[in-house]
């Protein structure tokens, strides 16, 4: 087998629209660029969709909407099912493409894969599942029937920071449903859903069913697909202001919509915690993707009684972490997406200091070519510091504390968004009370990882609604329809 490089992967991924089942230029011939974050250099430039593409994409998705619901379920799911065994004979390939586009190391790369890949085997097994339901008139007389039909043709924009999983976690159930997509994928890293478009065309997934649609202008291309009649669903994961504004077009057609958006996630360290346990779960609630998550540690809220110690054990392993180029062996953290991006995170870091925080490693951006970042840790972070109010999205770790449980669970709560809350404790008791106390969507205990294909992912107020993964993933791209039958 031919070595994976860089020339390689680049010259075999696609860079057209996939529309209707056929690979071509943008009607306006014009193309964008992508860079790699770790250098600034251009990797290929792609197909620039124009609104006429993102309508003749939908046209191809209408089209091929009634023949795919018809579909058989078994058909539906094998399709899945092959999609999966290629992208893990191919974890080598779509690793090396991810890391060049999205910047975090290759061992990050590859449990994004296998992660990714997940949602297409489980899907696979939920479409022979969709259930529907007979039952008497508890009046007697007429029987009810239930049943479960796909929603139609959805469109799909995917987010930057996750350029595989976030969209098998979106196709894998639209496809098991039996709904067509347009993807719009971010223009940042448009790659991986073009070589994941190419893999499924040779899983056998028929023409029309998934058209891919790469643009440097997103919301220009997107609002005519959104506001068209024959929309039926919309689902995007990125910031919770881009989610409000997708919502609010979504109105005019009273489409079905998920929203996966924005998160403050706090990360709570009791007193009876294995400290040692507590630095594992924070190093990947924190560092998984380079801190770039929704998920992602945003707050670390200690006790007082062993806030000095965990502060200084998390520093030790922040400090240490090995800062460059993802595809470079040993490397473990890599580079931020944009400038920008690193820019709002020194921000934030400047902010906290100013304000009366301590550094206890980092606190900088890295010198020289590629957008990194220092890994970093903060202490005595005062409360209205930037920080602790908004998505850090950057390798920084600010830690402040509690007094007892009340003040963990009230200082947890105390934010707009609500997707993941982590919480170590040795206490079952405890385990009960703040779960059941903390508002948000999903809370691990004792892990640093919540995401599971087979569990239901989402959140509550501002980090948006509708859930993707787990039995319940599949039930937000189906509608149920009643029959009252008088037998």
């Amino acid at each position: 087998m031919a070595p994976v490089t860089q020339k390689s992967v680049l010259s075999s991924v696609p860079t057209q629209l996939l529309i209707g089942g056929e690979w071509r230029d943008s009607l306006s011939a014009t193309t964008f660029p992508v860079h790699d974050p770790a250098t600034g250099s251009v990797l290929v430039e792609v197909a620039n969709g124009t609104v006429a593409d993102g309508t003749a994409a939908l046209d191809a998705a209408v089209a091929a909407q009634a023949d795919w619901a018809a579909t058989a379920p078994r058909e539906r799911g094998e399709v899945l099912r092959r999609a999966f065994e290629l992208m893990t004979e191919r974890t080598d390939e779509l690793a090396m493409l991810m890391t060049l586009e999205m910047g975090k190391p290759l061992a990050e790369s590859r449990g994004e894969v296998a992660y990714a890949s997940e949602f297409f085997r489980w899907f696979s097994e939920e479409a022979v599942r969709i259930h529907g339901r007979y039952a008497v008139n508890p009046a007697g007389g007429s029987r009810l029937l239930t049943m479960q039909k796909p929603v139609g043709p959805t469109f799909m924009i995917t987010p930057w920071n996750f350029p595989l999983a976030m969209g098998t976690r979106k196709i894998g159930p639209a496809v098991a449903a039996g709904c067509t997509m347009v993807v719009k994928p971010a223009h940042e890293t448009p790659l991986s859903m073009l070589a994941l478009a190419a893999l499924l065309e040779e899983a056998g997934l028929p023409a029309g069913v998934l058209n891919v649609v790469t643009t440097s202008d997103t919301a220009v291309v997107s609002e005519p697909i959104i506001r068209d009649p024959r929309l039926r669903k919309l689902t995007f994961t990125g910031s919770t202001a881009v989610g409000k504004h997708l919502v609010e077009q979504s109105a005019e057609q009273l489409l079905r919509v998920s929203m996966e958006l924005g998160g403050n996630a706090p990360f709570l360290v009791f007193e009876d915690a294995d400290l040692d346990a507590a630095v594992e779960g924070a190093m990947l609630a924190k560092m998984r993707n380079i801190g770039e998550a929704c998920t992602s540690a945003n707050r670390f809220l200690v006790h007082e009684s062993v806030a000095a110690d965990f502060g200084q054990r998390l520093a030790r392993r922040m400090g240490g972490l090995t800062v460059g180029k993802g595809t470079k062996a040993g490397v473990q953290v890599g580079p931020l997406i944009t400038d920008e991006a690193r820019e709002g995170v020194h921000e934030l870091v400047q902010d906290a200091v100013e304000r009366g925080a301590r550094l206890l490693t980092g606190g900088d951006k890295v010198a020289g070519r590629g957008h990194f970042y220092q890994p970093t840790v903060l202490v005595d972070v005062p409360a209205g510091a930037r920080v602790l109010g908004e998505e850090i999205f950057g390798p920084v770790a600010p830690i402040t504390t509690f007094s007892d449980d009340g003040d963990a669970v009230r200082q947890a709560n105390a934010t707009e968004y609500g997707l993941v809350a982590y919480a170590y404790t040795r206490d079952h008791s405890r385990v009960l009370r703040v779960s059941e106390a903390l508002e948000f969507g999903m809370v691990g205990i004792n892990t640093g990882i919540v995401s599971n294909a087979a569990a239901p992912f989402g959140g509550v107020k501002h980090s948006g609604f509708g859930r993707e993964g787990g039995f319940e993933g599949i039930h937000e791209y189906l509608e149920t329809t009643y029959v009252s039958l008088n037998p």
